[in-house]
């Protein structure tokens, strides 16, 4: 599976236009307001391209009027926002470059032009280019609704269909013989996890059980933590790494996860109550964010790229360090974005693995990295 190289934003909240290289493990930390969650959400939004909601996505976040970027344009310049990534096949030795530029509806005179609603986001450019030595190919060409894209063959094509502006034309042609290039690219965004929304309120799904169904990889909300516990307790019949991670972090504290029959279910035994399981619905809020988080990075199974934003909530202080070790195993096993507020954290996790932390900062109004260049690059990779 094709690894995340590079990421491009433009246009896009506090983001006037940035683009910046992706490691194994990435760790971005800054105080409130300085956009740290954009970069968070624009890696989502590009997800949603390949699985075609990238203008509902921006139109649920308030639409247009409240995505692009608010500060000082030059003159004559549209107003629209472009998101793109970098992807890297190193089994094959090709790079896949992927670009989306969205806008807005085009009026004149109370007006609209083109089938679109008046405040919709509206799919302007896309581009795909494949590199596999020095010299590239454009795969897919799209400006407005017409374009081209190369076959199976190599051979240059119109579109071939109405695309409607909403459409992104990566998410459309869904032929995977004849476009492989594009399944590629879609496959690998689409394998892309992001957790940032799991709750521990008392009627979150975490303190439910849930189907006994064989999980290897935790859902973005968390649901099914019990049946990702019950794959690696009795499926895999290894919790050797979960076990640790639990008494890292509670010393004496011991996971209970019975046999499955149509539901699964887990419970915590404390070293002050020996003899009492406590279910998940009576765990604290931190309590089940960690444990929702060990079963984030330590499941079966692990998606190619991993997205974290601030998952030091509710959780005690004492807990950066076991979660810092948790993200850097699983950094040893897939990509990990990581975005937070906890100095702490990040500077665990840089001591454990060996990175730099990239400080977010505001620049005359614009969301930036401590230490990029205009290049696109790292001023501190020259030391390396």
């Amino acid at each position: 599976m094709p690894t995340v190289r590079e990421i491009e934003v433009a246009g896009y909240r506090s983001l006037r236009s940035i683009r910046f290289p992706v490691g194994p493990l990435s760790v971005f930390v800054g105080g409130n307001g300085t956009g740290k969650t954009n970069l968070y959400r624009a890696f989502a939004l590009l997800q949603t391209a390949g699985q075609g909601g990238l203008t509902r996505a921006l139109a649920a976040e308030g639409g247009m009027d409240s995505v692009l970027w608010a500060g000082p344009r030059r003159r004559n310049e549209p107003a629209r926002m472009r998101l793109g990534v970098e992807l890297l096949d190193e089994a094959n030795g090709q790079a896949y470059g992927y670009a989306v530029e969205v806008g807005l509806v085009p009026q004149a005179g109370g007006r609209i032009y083109g089938a679109a609603f008046a405040l919709e986001p509206q799919v302007k450019t896309e581009r795909l280019i494949v590199r596999a030595g020095a010299r590239p190919v454009t795969v897919l060409d799209r400006d407005g609704p017409t374009g081209s894209v190369r076959d199976e063959e190599g051979r240059k094509r119109p579109i071939g269909q109405d695309l409607l502006p909403t459409e992104t034309a990566l998410s459309a042609l869904q032929d995977a013989v004849r476009f492989p290039e594009l399944q590629i690219v879609r496959q690998a965004m689409g394998a892309w996890r992001f957790y940032h929304d799991i709750r521990t309120d008392a009627g979150s799904p975490l303190r439910r059980p849930c189907l006994a169904v064989t999980t290897p990889m935790l859902s973005s909300d968390g649901g099914d933590l019990a049946a990702v516990f019950a794959t690696l307790t009795h499926i895999r019949g290894d919790t050797a790494d979960l076990d640790a991670a639990i008494a890292d972090a509670f010393p004496g504290a011991r996971l209970v996860v019975p046999e499955p029959e149509r539901e699964a279910r887990f419970g915590l035994i404390l070293p002050d109550y020996p003899k009492r399981v406590f279910a998940a619905a009576e765990l604290s809020d931190g309590t089940l964010r960690y444990l929702a988080l060990a079963g984030t990075l330590l499941a079966y199974r692990l998606p190619p790229f991993l997205a974290l934003n601030e998952p030091e909530t509710s959780l005690h202080p004492d807990l950066m360090a076991p979660l810092a070790r948790m993200i850097v195993r699983a950094a040893q096993r897939t990509q990990v974005w990581l975005v937070t507020h906890s100095e702490r954290l990040a500077a665990a996790v840089a001591g454990q693995g060996g990175v730099r932390p990239r400080v977010v900062l505001k620049r005359e109004g614009a969301t930036w990295i401590d230490g990029l260049r205009l290049a696109g690059d790292f001023s501190d990779d020259d030391e390396e």
